[in-house]
């Protein structure tokens, strides 16, 4: 059995920035750190107020997302709040279910 390389460890993610405002950027890499914080920690006060964290920062993502920024400012519709209801909904449904959803291809 071979020893693995320190990169055979690694997963690299590459998201191109070009449409991204700077804070839109900064939040982006505080989530790829929180799920990894929240993905490895031990200790049970870190994994659930990582979780919430987590959680939150998507939402703060959701809500500075172009396509909201964009089209409050023409039509009011609060389109943000909107979007995390709706994924509140639906993330809801799937907790109550007895399904078990993976993601692993």
């Amino acid at each position: 059995m071979t020893p693995k390389s320190a990169n055979e460890h690694l997963l690299n993610f590459s998201i191109d920035t070009k449409n991204l405002r700077q804070e839109q950027v900064r939040l982006l890499k505080s989530i790829q750190s929180m799920l990894l914080h929240v993905a490895t920690t031990e200790h049970e006060k870190d994994f659930f107020e990582g979780s919430a964290d987590l959680m939150r920062m998507c939402a703060a993502l959701i809500k500075q997302a172009n396509f909201c920024k964009k089209l409050k400012t023409t039509n009011g519709i609060p389109y943000a709040n909107q979007a995390l209801e709706y994924s509140l909904d639906v993330l809801s449904e799937h907790m109550s279910s007895s399904k078990i959803i993976t993601y692993d291809n």
